[in-house]
Parts: C-alpha cells; structure tokens; sequence
C-alpha cells in the first residue's frame, strides 16, 4: 500500500478533507459564539391577555447563547408555562434581532372551578374575571364536554334557555344547569341518550314547567333518567316565593 501512488494519494486526499473540515467547524463554532452575534433586540408580538412583563422578564432570562446557539425550544417551553400563552414562535433577523410572536389561550368556559378550557377543549390556568360557563370534568374528557356543551345550547336556545353549567361525573354520568323563564335548575341526564333526553324535555318544557310556575309550584331539580317521562325536586321555598 506504501508504494502505491494512488493510494497514497488518496489517503493524503481524505487527510486533508477531513482536517479542513474540522478547522472549519472549529471556526464556525468560534464564531457563533462571538459577542457580536448576541441579541440585542427584541420584539413581542401579539400579546393581549398575557402580562408584557412577564413575558418579557421570561425571554431576558433565557436569551442564552447568540444569534446562532440560541435553544429556541427551551425558550418556547418556558413562555408555555407564562399565563395565557398557548405557544410561542420565535424568528431570527439578522443581525441581532429576535421577534417572539405570541399564540394566547381562547377561554370557552370555566373548568373545574380552578382553571380554563379552550373550545379545543385545552385545559389551562390563567386569570380571568368575565362570565364564562362552568363545565366540568376529568381533563382527559374536557374536549368531549365543550362538545356536549354546544350541542345540548343548540337544543335549547329556541326555549329561550341558557345552558350555564355542564358536569361530567367520574362514573360517566352528566348534569347540567339551565337557566330560563321558570328559573334556574340542575337537570340529571344520566349516562346514555343525553340528546334524546334533552330534545324530547325541550318539547315539554314550556308546557310541563309552565303549569307549575302557574300553580306557584318552584323547581331547582329535573330528572330525565325515565324513558317516557320525568320527575322534578321542589325547590324548599316554593311558598314563600308563590306567596310574594
């Protein structure tokens, strides 16, 4: 092999490649770490409900390494965890400019008192004042909740009834919190055939409660866990309130 000149110079060859090669990443890696190359400008875009400071104060503290080092994912999971922010895109602009543009959470509702649900049915904290619906649930079946919520408002509304409140129980089993002209109530749906049981209370409703309300006669519970009918609670101050 020695006194092959081909070989030789093929070997020599792959030498010098390789050698170049190194050198030349041992330069860019030398160079990518150079001061010049840290960010000295940041733009935060698109941020409505999240706190500007917070999510600045998060970004200044993961600015780690410089225009080409920079660890864009551990900066994306660390404003994730800043209320509001559903996800963050981060864009590069040469020389030294970092744009972050925010994605925030759309609250649908109220979830299990302590937390928020988007209609994606994604579970997250964040403060919030405004009048939302209550639902509730395990978060694996939060999606399935939002759903059961639309579906059984859609139902309703014709009935100038406003759906407040959904609860789904461990054991499967659902309620949910009506609010219309003849008050408020829990109505027990049981765990099957929750759309046929609330199509065919919607086609009574105003008749069956309407006869109560008029025999002063208040309701704050409905079962419709019965084939061809159902039960109602008495609400306990039916007779003071018939008599005022």
């Amino acid at each position: 092999m020695w006194h092959d000149p081909r070989t030789m110079n093929a070997i020599s060859l792959t030498l010098v490649i390789v050698s170049v090669s190194a050198l030349l990443w041992a330069t860019g890696h030398w160079l990518a770490r150079r001061p010049i190359f840290i960010f000295h400008s940041v733009q935060i875009n698109n941020i409505h409900r999240a706190d500007a400071a917070h999510v600045a104060v998060v970004v200044r503290r993961e600015l780690k390494g410089t225009f080409f080092t920079m660890d864009f994912e551990s900066v994306q999971h660390a404003l994730r965890q800043v209320p509001w922010v559903r996800m963050a895109g981060l864009h590069r602009q040469w020389p030294d400019k970092l744009i972050v543009t925010i994605e925030e959470y759309e609250p649908f509702a109220f979830w299990n008192e302590s937390a928020l649900v988007s209609r994606a049915g994604e579970v997250f904290v964040a403060p919030y004042d405004g009048d939302l619906p209550q639902l509730s649930g395990i978060d694996a079946e939060a999606l399935t909740v939002v759903e059961g919520f639309e579906r059984w408002s859609v139902l309703l509304a014709p009935l100038r009834i406003d759906l407040r409140a959904v609860h789904h129980s461990p054991r499967n089993s659902w309620h949910i919190e009506i609010t219309g002209d003849y008050g408020t109530q829990w109505v027990e749906l049981g765990k099957e055939d929750m759309d046929e049981r609330i199509t065919r209370f919607a086609t009574v409703y105003r008749r069956t409660m309407g006869a109560l309300a008029r025999s002063g006669i208040v309701t704050d519970y409905i079962d419709l866990r019965y084939r061809n009918g159902l039960t109602v609670r008495v609400h306990e101050n039916t007779q003071s309130l018939s008599r005022s």
